[in-house]
């Protein structure tokens, strides 16, 4: 990564994993690991958690972000939750189009640009997730995938409002499987990312976007994939649930 250019930032998902006390007790477990780290640190987790993880993150180096938001400000929509509902509440970051989402629950490349736009419309970061299924890799067609969902995702996105974007960089075939790519193949791909992002804006904004790796990043292998000059960052799962591997990876990132 290069912090001349753009800060490091360290993303836990969470995922359906943990109660509220669970929660509280995380953040103030991880508040003193991370109280001088060099890179910014966000925690999203479940909606029901969202609170008590705000009140114990207060006044530290954590923000906190939800998983996920729908694209409507209010109405008829049983079991969603909408962006400014998150703002008001003090989450500062969401989650859109993790592979989870799009995999498990219908999400397209038409609503997760719809939920990026909402989130941005509150004043959320919004965590933005693209990555190719095997078979798309095996094709050689990884990154045809990966700029065309960038760029239905971005459809509307000012330059301006690009500053509130980070983009993940998760291959659905290394989500939840211990299978991660190469520190080589990674950054090949945010490569690719950062260039689509030169041609739709500029190269200096695209030299300032953190672009993020997602796949099993964890404590061992979080050091090589970050040394990578195109990898900001990492969106992390199962790691994200203990404290010490969690600072593990903050603190290379902060290297």
């Amino acid at each position: 990564m290069n912090k001349q250019q753009r800060r490091a930032v360290i993303a836990g998902n969470w995922k359906m994993n943990l109660l509220p006390n669970e929660a509280t007790a995380f953040v103030e477990t991880l508040k003193p690991l991370v109280a001088g780290c060099g890179c910014d640190v966000v925690l999203c987790a479940p909606f029901v958690d969202l609170q008590a993880a705000i009140a114990a993150a207060a006044g530290s180096k954590v923000k906190i972000g939800a998983q996920n938001c729908h694209w409507a400000a209010s109405g008829a929509f049983t079991g969603e939750v909408a962006a400014p509902m998150l703002r008001a509440i003090g989450a500062e970051y969401v989650i859109t189009g993790h592979s989870e989402r799009r995999a498990l629950f219908g999400d397209t490349d038409e609503t997760v640009a719809k939920r990026t736009r909402a989130g941005l419309d509150a004043g959320l970061t919004v965590i933005l997730c693209v990555g190719e299924y095997l078979e798309q890799r095996q094709q050689n067609i990884t990154v045809e995938v990966i700029r065309m969902q960038t760029k239905i995702a971005l459809t509307g996105v000012s330059r301006e409002e690009l500053a509130r974007v980070i983009i993940a960089y998760e291959p659905v075939w290394a989500i939840g499987t211990g299978l991660t790519a190469t520190a080589a193949q990674a950054n090949e791909v945010n490569k690719a990312i950062r260039d689509l992002l030169a041609e739709l804006y500029d190269q200096a904004t695209a030299d300032s976007v953190t672009i993020q790796y997602g796949g099993s990043m964890n404590a061992a292998n979080a050091a090589e994939l970050l040394a990578q000059p195109d990898v900001d960052g990492g969106l992390i799962g199962g790691a994200s649930l203990k404290t010490a591997d969690f600072a593990a990876i903050i603190k290379a990132a902060s290297i």
